[in-house]
Formats: structure tokens, sequence, C-alpha cells
């Protein structure tokens, strides 16, 4: 399912004085590259079809991303793309997917609050997109990280094959962080990709045991929304720490398990 990007020839955008091999940016290669894998090892990718991005430290006009035909599981450092957005590979070997461009690079341009962007067809958050009504039912405390902060695409149009797709689900996405893609996915938005990561995590996590208590047929119980609130607030305040961690610990399994990640 996964498609070649296919747009007319241009000249690459000419970079001067720019160093695409900093220490800062080699950082995040090697931070999304971990995200990757991780992702890979907790079932949360969809064959060679599913793409995180990061925008490269110290430009906003480029971003990181995975690329076609390679599965999560075989994520480096090395292997991820530095695209401009319009579509021009200017580091690395390969050529980005064509939603994963056309996504991507219209959320970091249109809003680049957006540090970060994985999108997934992950099993229980995807199927939380295929039923009526609002994804999540804020019955759960892990779900609660996300109250106030998620908006649903109600208008699937099938791939995202070209700009105006990807400018459309930007304008839905809007100031919130998790967009719930009906018939689809969803992508995590987020400052940095620590944050995402752990987003994408916890947010799979919530699907899951939503699931499991619909699956009983009994109905669920909904925290009061003073107390989602008051509760959601309080997960915000030490997010960007917890999350900073939680990669910190992502890569200290890695570095024993698949330390080549980091090549």
């Amino acid at each position: 399912m996964a498609h070649e990007l296919k747009r007319e020839l241009v000249a690459p955008a000419i970079l001067r004085n720019v160093d695409l091999e900093r220490e800062e940016i080699w950082q995040a290669r090697v931070d999304l590259a971990a995200c990757l894998r991780a992702a890979a090892q907790y079932g949360l990718e969809e064959g060679i079809c599913n793409h995180f991005s990061a925008l490269v430290p110290g430009h906003d006009d480029l971003f990181l991303v995975n690329r076609l035909g390679w599965a999560f599981e075989e994520a480096t450092a090395s292997s991820l793309l530095i695209c401009d957005f319009g579509g021009n590979v200017l580091s690395g070997d390969g050529e980005p997917e064509a939603t994963a461009f056309f996504i991507h690079a219209r959320l970091h341009k249109m809003a680049p609050r957006i540090g970060a962007a994985f999108h997934t067809h992950m099993p229980n958050a995807t199927a939380l997109c295929m039923i009526e009504g609002e994804p999540l039912v804020w019955a759960g405390q892990t779900a609660l990280k996300f109250y106030g902060r998620t908006a649903v695409d109600v208008d699937y149009n099938g791939l995202a094959l070209d700009e105006g797709e990807g400018d459309r689900l930007a304008s839905v996405l809007g100031g919130k962080d998790i967009l719930f893609m009906r018939n689809h996915g969803v992508m995590v938005c987020a400052p940095n990709i620590a944050e995402a990561w752990d987003d994408l995590y916890y947010l799979e996590r919530a699907a899951e045991v939503q699931l499991k208590a619909m699956s009983t047929g009994r109905p669920l119980m909904p925290v009061d929304p003073d107390i989602a609130e008051a509760t959601a607030k309080q997960m915000r305040e030490g997010d960007p720490e917890s999350a900073r961690l939680h990669l910190e610990s992502l890569k200290r399994r890695l570095d024993v398990k698949s330390p080549d990640y980091r090549s």
C-alpha cells in the first residue's frame, strides 16, 4: 500500500553555509530511529506504510522522515531522510513515501509548533477510529492524559496523495495534538520527538484498556469532567520531563537489544 512520491522534478533548494551533520541533528536522527524501532517492537506499525517525522534542529523548513520501503524495524539514524517542503531529499539515500510527504510536510509547514509528527495504524487506537461517537470515553486514568487535546477527522477521503489533503488534515487538527482519522488511523503531534513518542505509547495503551472494558458489554464509567480536566492539567505539567526520561529508558533498552539503530 506504500506509494512512491511522484512530482515534477525541481532543483533542490540551495543551502549555503548549512551543516546538516551537526551533533544536535545526528541526535535527532538517533532519537527518531529509536522511536521507529520501539514502535515495531510494540506492534504499533503496519508493514512499510506508517511514518514518523521531526523538524531538523535549527531548520524549521526541513524535516526528518523514514524512507519509502523500509519497515520500522530496519530504521537506523543514517537511513532517515532530510527533506524540504518541496519534496527534495537533501540528505539520505532514498525517497519519502508519498503520503508521508504530503501529510507531514504540510503539517510542519502549516503548524510550526509541531516539532514531531507520528502517524500509525496501531491497532487499538485505529479501532477507535472505526466506531461511532467520540473515540476516547475518558473512563481510564491513562486516557486523561489526552483530555482536551484530541480532534477527529470525520471525512475520510482516501489516500493523502496531494497537498490539499495534507492541508485539510492540518486544518482539522487545529491547535490539538492528537488527530483521530476516521476509517484510517491516528496522528500524534508534539513539540519534540520525546513527547511524540510518549503520547503515541500511552494513546495506544489508553485505547487498549478502553476496548477491553467495552468488550465486557457493561456500561463504562466516565470520570467527572471537572476531575478529568484537573487530572489532565496535572499530567501535562510533568509530561516534558517524563517524556524525556521515557525516551532515555527506551534507548538504554535498545542499546542492549539492537544497538545498530544508532548507526
